[in-house]
């Protein structure tokens, strides 16, 4: 009997696939009002979406199948995961306008995947164009987690900025503002890029001072204006053509 042989693809492909039912679990818990787990479960898709690329590259079994496949999990896990949490726990007061702005999370996040898609020129990357929509939902999930609570919602003082958050979120996906592709953290990398170094033990740091889900979520807003300060600078520092 011939040994049957399997691809490599195999065990990349697998985290994949656990990113994606993390997707699908947050919904259903989602729907089912356990809000914390649904958000929990973005959270951990994130790093079965992270381990998938690792993997990829250890295993070298990179592929056009699995950028695709890693795009259609993406949009469950941090497109439509979170915009049905957001809608859940706030927006559903909202009516249809409700509907139409949490939506924006998942249509601005298939729209970018898909721009990353036809764009993608090999498989390494050192930015991405647009907010990653893992970014995005683990914005969304971190809020929830820091700040919603299961018997009063969220404080009163942070609703005026729910729209504003998913609306900023929204736009900065399909934008083309660049963000930096998670760093290795090789003693190579941390020598190119010390401010990792600081941001790692600041993160680490606000551990101390406040929740996990507030601590995430701080780290994520401060990455996300790290970038639309750095496309404000570089705008207004590009060298001027010769004879202007």
């Amino acid at each position: 009997m011939g040994s049957i042989r399997v691809s490599r693809s195999v065990i990349p492909n697998m985290f994949t696939a656990m990113n994606m039912f993390c997707g699908f679990l947050s919904v259903i818990n989602t729907s089912q009002g356990n809000y914390q787990y649904a958000a929990w479960l973005i959270i951990i898709a994130s790093i079965f979406d992270a381990l998938d690329g690792a993997m990829a590259r250890l295993t070298h079994s990179s592929s056009e199948l699995g950028v695709e496949l890693d795009s259609l999990s993406d949009v469950i896990s941090f497109g439509a995961a979170p915009a049905f949490l957001i809608y859940s726990t706030y927006l559903h007061n909202d009516g249809v306008s409700g509907i139409i702005i949490s939506s924006l999370l998942l249509i601005a996040g298939g729209f970018r995947l898909a721009r990353f898609n036809v764009q993608l020129v090999g498989f390494d990357k050192s930015f991405f164009k647009g907010l990653p929509i893992p970014g995005s939902g683990i914005t969304i999930a971190s809020f929830v987690l820091g700040f919603y609570d299961k018997l009063f919602g969220f404080p009163e003082r942070l609703t005026v900025y729910i729209i504003p958050l998913v609306l900023i979120l929204s736009y900065l996906m399909v934008s083309k503002i660049k963000y930096n592709t998670f760093p290795k953290l090789t003693p190579t990398e941390l020598k190119k890029k010390p401010y990792l170094v600081v941001i790692g033990i600041g993160a680490i740091s606000l551990l101390f001072f406040m929740s996990i889900g507030r601590a995430i979520f701080y780290v994520f807003v401060l990455n996300i204006v790290f970038g639309i300060f750095r496309h404000i600078f570089n705008f207004f520092n590009k060298p001027k053509a010769a004879g202007k």
